[in-house]
């Protein structure tokens, strides 16, 4: 019954920050022992974890993304937010949000359908 529905931009310019929310429905995303998480998947290439934050509000990135991302939450509107600064075409995938027992891309039994995200110019 819990539903995740990503929201944002589909088109990004290089240089500028990709943008993007996951409104949860159906549940707290303060729940205790859930980790809502971003994953992205490039075109023809496996899912990448972007990062996540915890029901308590703390947070994790990716290694290769942690410099650019920052990930956080509105309680008020049960919702989670993606920022990834300066971004390049290698940042296009398809970004999903997602929700688990843990951070990354494994343990996640609640999913969002997806957004398209295409960085250019």
């Amino acid at each position: 019954q819990v539903q995740l529905q990503e929201s944002g931009p589909g088109l990004v310019k290089p240089s500028q920050t990709l943008s993007l929310t996951c409104t949860v429905s159906g549940g707290p995303i303060t729940t205790k022992n859930l980790y809502w998480n971003w994953i992205r998947q490039p075109p023809g290439r496996g899912q990448e974890y972007v990062g996540c934050i915890s029901h308590s509000g703390f947070t994790e990135y990716g290694p290769s993304l942690t410099s650019r991302t920052s990930i956080s939450r509105d309680t008020s509107k049960n919702q989670f937010t993606l920022q990834l600064t300066s971004v390049t075409p290698e940042d296009t995938a398809v970004y999903y949000c997602a929700g688990g027992r843990s951070c990354g891309t494994g343990e996640n039994h609640l999913w969002g359908q997806g957004t398209q995200v295409t960085v250019s110019s």
